[in-house]
């Protein structure tokens, strides 16, 4: 009972802390510098650039038939939108009140600067509420709908709807604007990517040898690491091997390739990147509840 309180605490503070850092992005970073984001926050920019309307309101408005779409049209609907309500609802509020106390220039007159970090903190945000199991509604509300009733990738449509906010960019602010504006979108996505994902910090080894055995016992002895070993053949050859699967931090792959190659020079050793392991001699399986 206390896990899962403490559980349903730590993903609502994710949510806020994403929703504020959201908000900073947009109206610390981009808004003031004719900078628009992605989505239904890129659409709402504009449309104040426009017609001086407010920002949050116009965010909170725009998501009303998106959310009633996805209340009819996705499975369990109500409790999908539910949580996307009400962080819309809090977003807007954010925005529209943090708006005036913000510099009216922002930070920097530089734009790139201003791209840069808008997209950073703006993937951040959006990748914090994400990790805590929720999103921003918008663009993301109706990504979930092509997927789940037409099965349409949702990076299609994230692709679509960012190439229309770049093209609405350019109109509004200058095609100037929309190369800030595409800067932004890719920072953001890679900000993202970096907080669901986390750093790659792991390295996983394919290794096919005849001596699997003795490569396995080194790689535990001297590592602490396990292997796990099928046996494959190889379709040129037709000759049967073992391969062994390994996963290691990103430090020890130099020791890893020393004590194969100690073992069997002609081994044939495959690494790949990893971002997080979870198990033994890692971290420990997690999740978190409401």
């Amino acid at each position: 009972m206390l896990q899962q309180f403490r559980d349903t605490l730590f993903r609502y503070s994710l949510v806020a802390l994403g929703i504020v850092i959201g908000a900073l992005s947009l109206i610390v970073f981009l808004q003031p510098l004719d900078i628009a984001p992605a989505g239904v926050a890129g659409a709402s920019t504009l449309l104040n650039e426009l017609f001086d309307t407010p920002i949050g309101l116009t965010i909170f408005l725009l998501n009303i038939p998106i959310q009633l779409l996805g209340y009819w049209m996705l499975p369990n609907g109500a409790r999908v939108i539910g949580r996307s309500v009400v962080i819309i609802l809090i977003f807007s509020v954010v925005i529209d009140n943090l708006g005036p106390m913000a510099p009216a220039g922002g930070i920097s007159d530089e734009r790139m600067l201003n791209a840069l970090f808008g997209g950073i903190t703006g993937g951040i945000g959006v990748g914090l509420v994400y990790r805590a199991g929720a999103t921003f509604g918008g663009t993301s509300t109706l990504a979930l709908i092509l997927q789940r009733r037409f099965g349409f990738p949702m990076s299609t449509t994230f692709l679509c709807t960012d190439t229309l906010i770049i093209i609405a960019a350019g109109l509004v602010y200058g095609w100037e604007g929309a190369l800030y504006a595409a800067v932004a979108l890719f920072t953001a996505g890679l900000a993202t990517d970096y907080v669901l994902e986390g750093p790659s910090v792991i390295r996983t080894a394919m290794i096919i040898t005849d001596k699997p055995t003795e490569i396995s016992q080194r790689i535990f002895a001297n590592l602490q690491r396990g292997a796990t070993s099928w046996t494959i053949k190889g379709e040129y050859t037709g000759l049967e091997r073992t391969m062994l699967y390994v996963t290691v931090a990103r430090s020890q792959v130099r020791d890893l390739k020393e004590e194969v190659s100690q073992v069997d020079p002609n081994a044939f050793v495959v690494i790949g990147m990893g971002h997080a392991a979870y198990g033994a001699g890692f971290r420990r399986v997690r999740g978190l509840r409401m």
